[in-house]
């Protein structure tokens, strides 16, 4: 089976959380495991105690409860270890780019820890799938590994099989390159400015994804109607909404003080 050509360190991860709202859900189990360019492998794997109660229909899907949890570490007492072992790393995972990554830079906001996984490659295997195939993970892990999955929804089990699927794909399909460069340019669906896609990037300029100004520049929106950005700020927006329409605000002042940047 084709392993992934690595010229630097490339972290796999998959979440179990409290919901689905990065701004408001949790994190209660995380996998991570980190592919070296020399073969070996790293993993961080942490249970821990998201401060809120777990709903029973979360417990439904990943069976952790507040019982399994109670004595476990929050995201804040682990976040800074967490933060240099992923220091330098790109990423991976299932669905990640739209879930897990949000969900993972918000806790480290919360938790105090300026991130910005922006500027990492980001290779998400369900693109993959979804362009070649379409299915779940458990049907890629069946259609490509020619195995079933079990303890789905288990964090661990998810992220192993992810990466398995992965290096799978590398064998089926030859036109697929064994570059992380090329595969986060091959499943990143949109240009996005923040994990939420409140604003993406068009011909160069960020532009609001939503609402009355959907489509327009957020430089101009914040120029003639300024106070839109109090009403982000103060809103029900994620960290890292907030954290982005901050960068852009205060270009736009170092821009008009005629300092450079």
């Amino acid at each position: 089976m084709s392993k992934l050509s690595l010229k630097k360190p490339i972290i796999f991860f998959d979440l179990e959380t409290t919901g689905t709202d990065a701004a408001k859900d949790r994190i209660i189990d995380m996998a991570l495991v980190k592919l070296m360019p020399d073969g070996t492998r790293e993993s961080f794997i942490k249970r821990v105690n998201p401060g809120i109660p777990i709903p029973a229909e979360t417990t439904a899907i990943h069976g952790i409860t507040d019982e399994d949890v109670k004595d476990s570490p929050t995201f804040k007492q682990v976040a800074h270890n967490l933060y240099e072992w992923m220091k330098n790393c790109d990423l991976g995972g299932y669905n990640s780019a739209r879930f897990d990554l949000p969900m993972l830079a918000e806790e480290f906001l919360r938790a105090g820890i300026n991130v910005d996984f922006t500027e990492r490659h980001m290779v998400d295997v369900q693109q993959i799938f979804f362009k070649m195939e379409s299915r779940t993970l458990s049907a890629a892990y069946a259609f490509y590994c020619n195995k079933q999955m079990e303890n789905a929804h288990n964090a661990e089990a998810d992220i192993l099989a992810t990466i398995e699927v992965l290096e799978a794909q590398l064998d089926k399909y030859t036109d697929l390159t064994n570059d992380v460069q090329t595969l986060h340019n091959y499943t990143t669906t949109d240009q996005y400015v923040d994990y939420a896609r409140r604003m993406i990037m068009k011909d160069g300029h960020p532009v609001f994804n939503f609402g009355k100004h959907k489509g327009r520049k957020v430089e101009e929106i914040f120029t003639i109607e300024p106070q839109y950005y109090d009403w982000m700020m103060g809103a029900d927006f994620s960290l890292h909404t907030k954290q982005k329409i901050s960068e852009i605000l205060n270009r736009m002042k170092l821009q008009k003080s005629g300092l450079k940047l």
